[in-house]
């Protein structure tokens, strides 16, 4: 029986729609409450595609994937730092800590330790949703996926034999159309983003005043002062800057503008920067962090008792997953409620995929995005102090596809072109329960 079919098995098609709904209301039951109109929003951009509907619904996923059975899980296996919503359009730029420009995976909030295969699963669905939206023909779609799978066990057995512990992609090692948004990332500048943000007032940096920000008040202020102080004692000390880079100049509360972001208690904080020069102030988001939606999903209480709060499982999942992390990048507490802290990077440039539109193009893409996939799963930063999973994870992984390659790149295919289709029938159950006012406090 396939993948598909079995959930859907379990799942009574006539109950598909019900079970859509309570992946949300379930879920995140204070948060659509705490602000019902940012989730109206969000809903409206998921009801817009079958894409969108899939970038915002990773706890559907993992009620559907932890039901399907995998022949490539094991002890260790099952036990890898995964992303926790690894879809296509979570990649990016950014400047690692060591001044490089790189492309690769971001956005680490869902982060868990789990199977490997759930993220190789979650960005393959994605990839056929997006040649579905391209109008690929179904072979293509499954060629596309094919490549990234296959691209991803060639990558993690060259991890496995010792090779490309340096890999990523950066401007001398990037091509086609990620080396173009890398040599776009290095036109931004730290000017740009902070005009964009902030304003020159009595002879100093403040946030601007908009509809996007709510001025903090001195109570709001001093909590966040406070957790700012702890936070500086979370980052690892070969990465600790002087002092002055800490100086707290100007506090906001953010609304949350993405898909993932509705009803999120997030700030804004402007801080001093290198030198008093006004030019390289530096803004840090302050982020309450919720439980990863990988975790009800994972039978293993020694995992969630390892983590402090959610801001520390973020933090240290970014640190366990991404080579090189932010050097800012650290956790505290806010009114009792894990907090995880990271710079703004003022260069951030996505990949734009309504810009690919030629399938060879494509096919190059995705095999160097698996790439990075394989890279997050078995390179860590050089900081990364977490204890969980004390093996090596890219032998146990090649251990497991090592000369089952072509079964494990069949089994994700199938997967991933099932379940893509299964995202179109549900974006469609979802639109219309959201249209018809069926989902509760929304």
């Amino acid at each position: 029986m396939s993948v598909i079919s079995n959930i859907l098995r379990q799942t009574p098609p006539t109950n598909r729609k019900q079970f859509i709904i309570e992946s949300f209301t379930k879920n995140y039951p204070e948060l659509i409450a705490g602000d019902p109109s940012a989730w109206r929003g969000k809903f409206r951009k998921m009801s817009e595609s079958a894409l969108a509907f899939y970038r915002g619904t990773a706890a559907l996923f993992y009620a559907d994937v932890s039901r399907d059975e995998d022949p490539f899980l094991n002890e260790k296996t099952s036990r890898v730092w995964i992303q926790g919503d690894l879809h296509a359009e979570n990649f990016g730029t950014y400047l690692n800590g060591a001044g490089q420009f790189v492309f690769d995976v971001n956005d680490f909030d869902e982060a868990y330790v789990g199977p490997f295969s759930w993220d190789v699963k979650r960005f393959c669905a994605g990839l056929a949703l997006i040649g579905y939206k391209k109008a690929l023909s179904d072979a293509e779609i499954r060629e596309l996926i094919s490549n990234a799978a296959g691209s991803y066990a060639r990558q993690v057995a060259r991890f496995a034999q010792g090779k490309d512990k340096n890999f990523s992609l950066r401007l001398d090692t990037a091509q086609g159309a990620i080396l173009n948004i890398i040599q776009e990332a290095r036109q931004l500048t730290r000017n740009e983003l902070l005009s964009y943000d902030t304003e020159i007032r009595d002879g100093d940096r403040f946030f601007k005043n908009n509809k996007n920000c709510i001025p903090a008040d001195e109570v709001t202020r001093a909590q966040v002062l406070a957790a700012m102080e702890a936070y500086y004692q979370t980052i690892p000390a070969r990465k600790k800057r002087s002092r002055i880079n800490y100086k707290l100049k100007d506090v906001v509360r953010r609304k949350g503008l993405g898909i993932g972001s509705a009803g999120l208690e997030m700030y804004s904080v402007l801080l001093e920067g290198e030198t008093e020069a006004l030019e390289n102030d530096l803004v840090i988001s302050m982020k309450v962090s919720l439980p990863s939606a990988v975790e009800q999903y994972i039978a293993d209480p020694a995992i969630k008792a390892y983590f402090l709060h959610e801001g520390h499982r973020t933090a240290v999942s970014q640190r366990a997953l991404q080579a090189h992390a932010d050097p800012l990048l650290g956790h505290a507490t806010l009114n009792g409620k894990g907090v995880f802290v990271c710079e703004v990077s003022p260069y951030t440039a996505d990949l734009n995929w309504d810009e690919l539109n030629d399938f060879d193009e494509m096919m190059e893409v995705t095999a160097a995005l698996a790439r990075c996939v394989a890279k997050i799963h078995c390179v860590s930063d050089e900081d990364s102090d977490q204890t969980l999973i004390n093996y090596s994870t890219e032998q146990a992984i090649n251990e497991v596809l090592n000369g089952r390659e072509s079964d494990f790149v069949q089994h994700v295919t199938e997967f991933g072109e099932q379940y893509a289709a299964c995202v179109r029938a549900d974006h469609q159950l979802f639109a219309d329960a959201f249209r018809n006012r069926e989902i509760p406090g929304v």
